[in-house]
C-alpha cells in the first residue's frame, strides 16, 4: 500500500477498530453496572420481549401471593374468633352442670347466672365485632368473598368463599339460657351442645377454606421461583463473561491506541520523500 498524505487509511482503519473496543468495554462496563446482559433493545430484541412479559408475570405472582397470604389472615381472624365463643361455650357447660346440682342453694345459682349473662353477651360481642377492614366476618352479613389468586384473567384464576358464619348468640341459640332454676339448667345443656355443634361447622368451613389458600400460597411460591429463574436466564448479566470482555477490550483497546499513534505518523514518513 502506498504512502498517501491527503487520506490516511491507516489511521481510519485504526480508528475503526478503537471504537469496536470502545463500544465493548462501554457495553461491558454497563452490564456489570446495571446488573443486566441486555443493555439495550439491539442487544436482544427477542431475548427483551421475552424477559419483560416474564417481569410483568413476576410481578402479578407475587401481588396474588399477597392476596392469598391477607385471605388467610382473614380466615384465621375468623377461626380466633370462633374459638373464643367455643371457650365460651365450654365454660357455659361447665355452669350448667354445676348449676344442676343441688350442692349448691339458689343464691349460688344467682351467681353463675350474672356469670352466664355476662359471658353470652361476651360471645355474642365477639362475633359482632370480629372484622377484616370493614367486613364482619361472624354476624352472617359477609356475604361472598372472591380473591384474585392468580397473574392473569378467568374465574380459574380466583376463589370464591361464601361468608355465611352466623355466631351471634340469637343464631346459635344461647341467648335464651337460663342458669337461675335447676331444671333450665339441666336444658341449657342441650342447648350448649347443639350451640358447639354449629360452631364445629363453622370452623371446619373455615378450615377447609385455610387448607386451600395454604395449597394456593405454596403453588405460587413455587410459580414465583420459577418464573424468576427463567427470566434471570434471559435477562442477567453473567459477570465472568462480562469481566473478561472487559480485560479483553482494554488490552485491544490500548493496542489500538498504539497503533493509531503510529498511524499517523505516516503522513510525515511521505512529507519525507517529498523533501
Amino acid at each position: 500500500m502506498g504512502l498517501r498524505i491527503q487520506t490516511n487509511l491507516p489511521s481510519i482503519s485504526a480508528q475503526r477498530v478503537l471504537n469496536v473496543q470502545q463500544k465493548r468495554l462501554e457495553h461491558s462496563t454497563q452490564a456489570l453496572a446495571s446488573g443486566s446482559r441486555i443493555v439495550q433493545a439491539a442487544d436482544d430484541a427477542a431475548g427483551l420481549a421475552i424477559s419483560e412479559g416474564l417481569k410483568g408475570q413476576i410481578r402479578g405472582v407475587a401481588m396474588a401471593r399477597n392476596n392469598a397470604f391477607n385471605a388467610g389472615s382473614a380466615i384465621q381472624i375468623s377461626e380466633g374468633g370462633l374459638n373464643e365463643i367455643n371457650n365460651i361455650l365450654i365454660r357455659l357447660r361447665e355452669i350448667g352442670i354445676q348449676s344442676a346440682s343441688d350442692n349448691i342453694g339458689d343464691s349460688e345459682r344467682q351467681f353463675l347466672q350474672e356469670e352466664s349473662r355476662n359471658l353470652i353477651e361476651e360471645a355474642d360481642r365477639i362475633a359482632k365485632s370480629t372484622n377484616f377492614g370493614s367486613r364482619k366476618l361472624l354476624d352472617g352479613s359477609g356475604g361472598e368473598m372472591e380473591f384474585q389468586v392468580g397473574a392473569f384473567a378467568g374465574d380459574e384464576n380466583t376463589i370464591k368463599f361464601n361468608l355465611s358464619a352466623n355466631a351471634t348468640a340469637t343464631e346459635i341459640g344461647i341467648d335464651g339460657i337460663d342458669m337461675s332454676e335447676k331444671g333450665n339448667a339441666r336444658e341449657s345443656l342441650q342447648q350448649v351442645d347443639d350451640a358447639l355443634q354449629k360452631l364445629g361447622v363453622m370452623r371446619a368451613n373455615f378450615g377447609a377454606i385455610q387448607s386451600r389458600l395454604n395449597a394456593t400460597t405454596s403453588n405460587l411460591d413455587i410459580q414465583y421461583e420459577n418464573l424468576s429463574a427463567a427470566n434471570s436466564r434471559i435477562r442477567d448479566v453473567d459477570v465472568a463473561k462480562e469481566t473478561a470482555e472487559i480485560a479483553s477490550a482494554s488490552v485491544l483497546q490500548s493496542a489500538a491506541v498504539s497503533v493509531l499513534a503510529q498511524a499517523n505518523q505516516f503522513p510525515g514518513v511521505a512529507m519525507k520523500l517529498i523533501g
